[in-house]
């Protein structure tokens, strides 16, 4: 079954070649060369353009990651918080608990809140939060890795939508050599229908 189906494969893409194939056949319509340089056209442009994209966008992407990670390290800052009063686990294996805790913000002022902290935290324990200059908790900072991993993502992502537009183009041109054609067989036989059918 498995060899049948390969042959299947190979028998389509054997077809799909020998209809492209740039020769003499007379009965290749001009539609089909034209088809052929379009297709082939869209595969080179893809080759020669992909990898110039793909660093423009990371590069931008990179860029962009690195000037937030930037403001980000700028405008928050890593201040040691003591665990006033951990809660009991609400349930469940995994996952951050919040605790009443106490911490100075880079301001000097003196702060009282409730703050994530993991599981098995004591009172007495210090915790190390990401702050704003005033006192409020802030995300961290993106680190080196996570800016890279924009980067590629970005990369991947511009390859991907080249490749979408590129087939779409191909597509569209497809459809409409198929109706150009469709229209070219039915003049035809409106032309040669009435010598082969013969009416009683």
């Amino acid at each position: 079954m498995g060899a049948r189906r390969r042959d299947i494969r190979a028998t389509r893409l054997g077809r799909f070649v020998r209809g492209r194939r740039p020769d003499r056949n007379l009965l290749r319509r001009g539609s089909d060369r034209v088809e052929t340089a379009v297709l082939a056209l869209l595969v080179i442009v893809f080759l020669a353009a992909a990898p110039f994209v793909a660093l423009a966008s990371g590069s931008w992407a990179l860029a962009t990651a690195r000037q937030a990670q930037l403001a980000q390290r700028a405008s928050s800052f890593q201040v040691p918080a003591l665990v006033l009063k951990p809660e009991a686990p609400s349930g469940g294996w995994y996952g951050d608990l919040g605790a009443q805790a106490r911490w100075t913000a880079h301001d000097g002022t003196v702060i009282i809140g409730n703050i994530p902290v993991p599981l098995g935290a004591a009172a007495g324990s210090t915790q190390w939060l990401w702050t704003t200059a005033d006192g409020q908790l802030a995300n961290p900072p993106l680190e080196d890795s996570q800016v890279t991993g924009q980067a590629h993502v970005a990369e991947g992502f511009s390859v991907f939508t080249l490749a979408v537009l590129l087939t779409v183009t191909g597509l569209v041109t497809r459809w409409t050599l198929n109706k150009r054609r469709m229209a070219a067989w039915d003049t035809e036989w409106r032309s040669t229908g009435p010598r082969w059918t013969t009416r009683a």
